[in-house]
């Protein structure tokens, strides 16, 4: 897949991501669709899991139009962006890659994927599941270092990222909503970044994807430095 795609939609599996059943299905584009969320919209595009989820839990493949998504694909996708370890480890940061890499997409929205976890009620659109991006793991230190990284990399490919959502956002990117999507500017690439010198100067990259078994190889600090400083390029872009 290398066409030039117009938007796509990255569908989490918070609780606002039911959402997108009121929202008109023309405005969100190509839906990738994280784990569960498949069940949110029956018209999904694709549907990213990791290797480890459950098959029981897996969309039927008996409909025409749908495409799975699997480490065999992401994972080498993932690494030509820095990998897992600089990415973030994150199945919505994963699917975001995977979709600048195989898709291509001039505006990347996202519903579902606010990482804010209610201390009580539902975390899911499906009721509770665990709260994973808040696992102690070396590599999710910031996630809002990891989306400043995901919003730069996508803009120096011409690529907006906006959040659908309109509750509390572990995610960094301006609201929008759908029918908005398309009328946005191609954004101008953002230079180089310090960031992205410390990325190479540590040279941390696990072609695997599987980075949890290594990580205690990997300097936590260094890594929060590069988590700061991405979400400073991206603020004082912003500003």
């Amino acid at each position: 897949m290398t066409s030039k795609t117009d938007v796509v939609l990255i569908l989490g599996s918070g609780p606002n991501a039911v959402e997108a059943q009121s929202m008109p299905r023309a405005d969100l584009g190509r839906v990738v669709a994280i784990n569960n969320a498949w069940r949110v919209l029956p018209d999904w595009d694709f549907c990213i899991h990791p290797e480890d989820f459950p098959p029981d839990r897996r969309p039927p493949m008996d409909r025409s139009g749908g495409t799975l998504v699997t480490y065999e694909s992401y994972v080498p996708i993932q690494n030509r962006y820095g990998g897992f370890v600089y990415a973030g480890g994150t199945m919505a940061f994963t699917a975001a890659y995977w979709a600048l890499g195989a898709l291509k997409p001039r505006v990347m929205a996202f519903l579902g994927c606010d990482m804010v976890y209610a201390p009580t009620g539902n975390t899911h659109f499906y009721g509770t599941g665990e709260a994973d991006p808040l696992r102690a793991d070396v590599t999710l230190q910031s996630l809002e270092g990891k989306a400043a990284r995901l919003a730069l990399l996508a803009a120096r490919q011409g690529c907006h990222c906006v959040n659908l959502s309109e509750n509390e956002s572990r995610l960094v990117y301006p609201r929008a909503q759908p029918g908005a999507l398309r009328d946005l500017a191609v954004p101008g690439a953002p230079e180089s970044t310090l960031a992205e010198t410390k990325e190479a100067e540590l040279g941390y990259l696990v072609a695997s994807g599987r980075y949890w078994e290594v990580q205690d190889q990997f300097d936590a600090d260094a890594l929060r430095e590069i988590d700061a400083l991405w979400l400073e390029a991206y603020q004082a872009r912003m500003a």
